[in-house]
């Protein structure tokens, strides 16, 4: 498999990253929309590093939803909540054909280098989120890429056509488990709603006493939260939502949506159905969270296929809005620094865990609990602008970022060259 024309077309649109490898090696489009979903993803993450793990799901768990702070979780679910991860989902898939491609035509094979990568990942993950934050996603990416890579050489359309049966299966199994819950005795349901959902006020001040204390305290409150994540969660939801979803990136890799060589017209479809059905599916799904009064036996279940379905959508637009934007010459100071973020993807990943924790963690300045979604997003806009400087700055002088230099140097067993020559 060749990506030459697709790269160098690319290339011309959007300019080339300073301090890329070689142009040959990067798309540009694909690291710009990389970068996109990595600042875009902090919407969402932010507010679990900042507030009680119930509140990333349930808005009326903890906190002000009134004026301004709501219209920030407003837009945020309705733009941000799950299209990030799926835009990550669907450029890991791209990655594995990209990644095994140019190995094959190189060595032949593939497999070894692959699994290393995969593995070398699942390492950094479960320190991620032992050590630091047990939102960590980067385990369960090496998990489903482990079994994602065996579909690398399939057709476009057969890999749609099996990334949408995974999506299915996921949404399925959500739908299953609610339908579940309603056979459990009522006082079992009310436990889980107080454990999960809606915890009570004596619950709420041991997780804010937990996160506000010293690292070893927080540790022992987030071990438990990020073996969850790894087990159940990961099972019943995030490998065949991610699973999924690296399948259809392979596909639409394949199609060449991401280096921004389509016709115009197809992007812009894109935009036409995240807004003129997308978003509305979504707000719907937010309408009737509310009437329901985010009722946990509804809202964790039926009541977030909205959102589940409607942010493939969205996410769709969100690409689309990328790929213009990287053919659009006026843009180019803009898209080569979101490009810049994305080459650096997994350290801007983890920084944002060593920025937000020194924040809000007992550890550092202990304002857990304590920020509105307002300021919340204030803070997310001062990284943003950090990340888009430093990312430039630092390709400028070196090949990758540090945490991407130390994952390929494993991955290859050789330490591999830092300084730009």
């Amino acid at each position: 498999m060749s990506e030459t024309p697709a790269t160098s077309t690319a290339a011309l649109a959007a300019g080339s990253v300073r301090g890329s490898a070689t142009q040959a090696e990067r798309i540009v489009p694909l690291d710009a929309l990389r970068g996109f979903a990595l600042l875009g993803i902090l919407v969402m993450n932010i507010q679990s590093f900042a507030m009680i793990g119930s509140a990333y799901f349930n808005p009326t768990a903890y906190g002000d939803l009134t004026g301004a702070n709501y219209a920030v979780w407003y837009l945020s679910h309705l733009l941000a909540d799950q299209k990030m991860m799926t835009i990550f989902s669907l450029l890991f898939g791209a990655g594995i054909v990209l990644m095994s491609g140019r190995t094959e035509i190189a060595t032949r094979r593939s497999a070894g280098l692959h699994y290393r990568r995969m593995g070398v990942l699942f390492v950094f993950g479960l320190l991620h989120a032992y050590l630091l934050w047990f939102g960590d996603i980067l385990h369960a990416y090496a998990m489903c890429g482990l079994v994602a890579y065996l579909f690398r050489n399939f057709r476009p359309w057969s890999l749609l056509v099996l990334g949408f049966v995974f999506l299915l299966i996921g949404s399925a199994i959500s739908i299953g488990a609610g339908w579940g819950m309603q056979m459990l005795p009522p006082e079992e349901v009310a436990s889980v709603i107080r454990d999960f959902w809606q915890p009570a006020p004596d619950k709420i001040r041991e997780e804010l006493t937990a996160y506000r204390s010293g690292w070893l305290t927080e540790i022992a409150h987030r071990a438990p939260s990020a073996f969850g994540i790894q087990t159940f969660v990961f099972a019943g939801f995030i490998a065949w939502r991610a699973g999924g979803l690296m399948l259809v990136g392979m596909a639409l890799f394949k199609l060449h949506v991401f280096d921004a060589t389509l016709p115009r017209r197809l992007y812009l479809a894109l935009i036409g159905v995240a807004l003129l059905l997308g978003l509305p599916t979504i707000a719907l799904g937010i309408h009737r969270n509310f009437a329901s009064g985010w009722a946990g036996n509804y809202s964790i279940f039926a009541g977030a296929q909205y959102n589940y379905w409607g942010s493939l959508l969205v996410s769709g637009g969100w690409i689309g809005a990328v790929m213009l934007a990287c053919r659009n010459e006026r843009l180019l100071p803009l898209t080569r620094r979101l490009a810049a973020v994305g080459q650096m993807a997994l350290t801007n990943y983890l920084l944002h865990s060593l920025i937000c924790t020194t924040l809000f963690y007992g550890r550092g300045f202990g304002l857990f609990g304590q920020v509105e979604r307002v300021g919340q997003f204030g803070i997310v806009v001062a990284i943003w602008t950090f990340q888009l400087i430093v990312s430039a700055l630092w390709l400028q002088r070196y090949r990758f970022g540090p945490a991407e230099w130390l994952w390929r140097s494993l991955s290859y067993v050789k330490w591999q060259p830092m300084r730009q020559q």
